[in-house]
């Protein structure tokens, strides 16, 4: 498919996901320039398409398209009409990962839900204790798996396994860097833990959820096993356990790796509003479901 077929396909899905009656009273305007001769839809497809063609930053999006394509943009506005209009179209963009998440198909899906968190940083450790952009939803955190103290959010991706093939995200979300795993886990997840294996780091262990997810959602969990205190090694059953459990759940690991090297959605230093950083995370990570897409 040539870069002009996959263009139109990005824009007819956006304007087919943009006609729900949601995400339609979310963008309704109330003024007399209700119907802008630069839609939504364009807007939205402008800004996708620049992250997937490896532009990410908005004025790098803006020249990319002035420069390349033009012509199929006729009604493109200034750049700081064209910011504004992406700020005010941030919080749809969950609705938008919505709809692209179930437009994959399921023929090839194991039974496995993979889980885990990527640390989004909006300042990094020197900086982390006086930061205050986003101050709504970034605090300060630590990542454990990198070792490291940021200040930032953390977003929360539910993964359905595939055989061959990097896990597909079933739901996702965003929480404060210093929210713990196993608590966002249980707000926002349970309800796609029907009959289903769910995979996860220690972070993840609860002996209270797991069994209530048993015996309520038919839901295995599955974690690596804990060393007792004071123990130095595990035994050779639990540590076979471990390796398994790990080797499954590596999976997730790899589609935030292909995530982070598809869009840089990681780092995050220059947000400064809580729209902003909606539109960072959730507008890479739309380009990143999107490009699969087309």
């Amino acid at each position: 498919m040539t870069k002009q077929h996959q263009l139109i396909k990005l824009y007819s899905d956006i304007c087919h996901i943009m006609n729900d009656i949601t995400i339609v009273a979310e963008t309704q305007r109330l003024s007399n320039n209700f119907r802008p001769q630069f839609t939504d839809e364009e807007c939205l497809t402008v800004y996708l398409w620049g992250i997937i063609e490896r532009r990410f930053e908005v004025k790098a999006i803006y020249a990319f398209i002035q420069d390349y394509w033009a012509g199929w943009f006729p009604d493109l506005p200034s750049y700081q009409a064209f910011s504004n209009r992406l700020c005010n179209l941030a919080n749809i963009l969950p609705l938008i990962i919505e709809a692209l998440m179930v437009r994959i198909p399921d023929g090839n899906a194991l039974p496995f839900h993979l889980i885990d968190s990527l640390p989004i940083v909006v300042a990094n450790e020197k900086r982390s204790g006086r930061a205050k952009a986003a101050g709504l939803m970034c605090n300060k955190g630590y990542c454990d798996s990198k070792k490291m103290f940021y200040y930032g959010v953390k977003l929360h991706v539910l993964g359905q396994k595939y055989c061959h093939s990097l896990p597909f995200p079933t739901a996702v979300c965003l929480s404060s860097a210093s929210d713990a795993d196993l608590t966002i886990a249980k707000q926002h997840f349970e309800p796609f833990l029907h009959d289903t294996v769910l995979v996860g780091d220690k972070a993840y262990q609860d002996k209270i959820w797991e069994q209530l997810t048993l015996r309520i959602q038919n839901a295995y969990l599955l974690s690596p096993v804990k060393k007792a205190k004071g123990q130095i090694y595990l035994d050779a059953a639990d540590s076979l356990f471990s390796a398994a459990v790990s080797g499954i759940r590596q999976a997730i690991e790899s589609f935030f790796n292909w995530l982070q090297e598809k869009t840089h959605i990681q780092f995050a230093s220059k947000v400064r509003s809580e729209r902003g950083l909606l539109l960072h995370v959730f507008g890479r990570f739309a380009a990143a479901l999107a490009s699969i897409l087309i």
